[in-house]
């Protein structure tokens, strides 16, 4: 482990890079180093990175296109937007996926646990130990009753974004765009709506990552848990539909939840680009500028490791000690660092799991 602070991620998508879901054949394994991706286990103990939210996403079966759509504004805008994904196809690579990751705790003789309590996660902390918490990035292998939800939780499941960036059954992901506000479609479903109170009764972490305005609204209002974004950015820096807008920012603040922030190039340059040259500097604006409107209870970093483009200056996990190293030199102090690196989610996680 890094010798200073360890690091809980918001987010990840490395079991979708190591275990293709359409794919039950290919695997790849993160014990030992790789040459491909942002993490492996040798690369999370170089870098500091003790765990954090690993995702299982089922991909379009269709290439996403650019369309023309309508905000709730009345602004038309051409967005990036993804088909609708068929439920029974996403459970079976989902089930690929989640027998795939269980054959790799057991070959991994303890080098990475499934944690299912926060006394697990501060476990693995003592034992250097990388933490996997198991995520769902948009629910569309559920059925709308959510009679197989809680088999889910039994088998480890502890966190869960309704969307990605489609709708389903449920709710209603953001497409693509900049600038663009985050305002388009409707609200949750009312089977969306019976999976937040759900959620809340068995002490699974709701993520709206992903999901639009109205549908965040919605799980603002609903929830008895803290609103939690794992990997997003500040509108007001970026204007992606990615990202959070102030008042976000504040609901998210008001309900003691948390925000990591998204390393993806595109949701943090101003102009949107995919371009890789995106100093360090750039994400502790995002961070920086949560900090001041929310406080450092509520900020987090969320990479999208192995699912998005890094910068270059950071390149993979082996990377977040430069960050560390940014936001020291811009004054933040150990006591704001590790809040930010992983005690805010241990406090986040212990007030919504059960």
């Amino acid at each position: 482990m890094h010798d200073k602070i360890p690091i809980l991620d918001g987010h990840n998508d490395t079991l979708t890079r190591v275990f293709p879901p359409t794919d039950d054949s290919v695997s790849r394994s993160i014990i030992k180093r790789d040459t491909q991706g942002h993490i492996d286990l040798p690369r999370a103990a170089e870098g500091g990175l003790a765990g954090g939210f690993f995702a299982i996403f089922v991909p379009s079966e269709t290439k996403s296109e650019v369309r023309s759509i309508t905000a709730n504004d009345g602004t038309t805008i051409d967005a990036l937007c993804a088909d609708p994904l068929d439920r029974d196809i996403a459970r079976v690579q989902a089930e690929s996926v989640l027998r795939r990751t269980a054959d790799m705790f057991n070959e991994a003789d303890g080098a990475i646990r499934l944690v299912r309590t926060v006394q697990d996660i501060e476990g693995c902390l003592a034992d250097n130990v990388t933490a996997c918490i198991l995520h769902y990035e948009g629910v569309e292998m559920l059925r709308e009753d959510l009679s197989d939800l809680e088999g889910d939780y039994q088998r480890g499941l502890r966190s869960l974004g309704p969307v990605w960036s489609r709708s389903n059954a449920f709710a209603h992901g953001v497409p693509f765009a900049n600038p663009c506000t985050p305002d388009i479609g409707p609200g949750l479903t009312d089977a969306g709506k019976d999976l937040v109170r759900r959620c809340n009764d068995l002490g699974i972490l709701l993520d709206v990552s992903h999901l639009n305005y109205r549908g965040f609204m919605d799980i603002a209002e609903l929830t008895t848990a803290p609103v939690v974004a794992t990997h997003c950015g500040v509108h007001a820096i970026c204007p992606s539909t990615r990202n959070l807008l102030d008042d976000q920012l504040t609901i998210i603040k008001e309900s003691n939840g948390i925000v990591g922030v998204n390393f993806h190039v595109e949701f943090l340059r101003p102009d949107g680009l995919e371009d890789a040259d995106v100093p360090l500097s750039v994400i502790a604006d995002h961070l920086d500028y949560m900090v001041d409107h929310m406080g450092i209870d509520h900020v987090a970093l969320g990479s999208d490791f192995d699912g998005a483009t890094m910068p270059e200056e950071l390149g993979d996990c082996t990377g977040l000690p430069k960050l560390v190293d940014v936001l020291r030199d811009r004054g933040w102090s150990d006591e704001s660092l590790i809040a930010m690196a992983h005690g805010n989610w241990l406090r986040v996680l212990g007030d919504t799991w059960r």
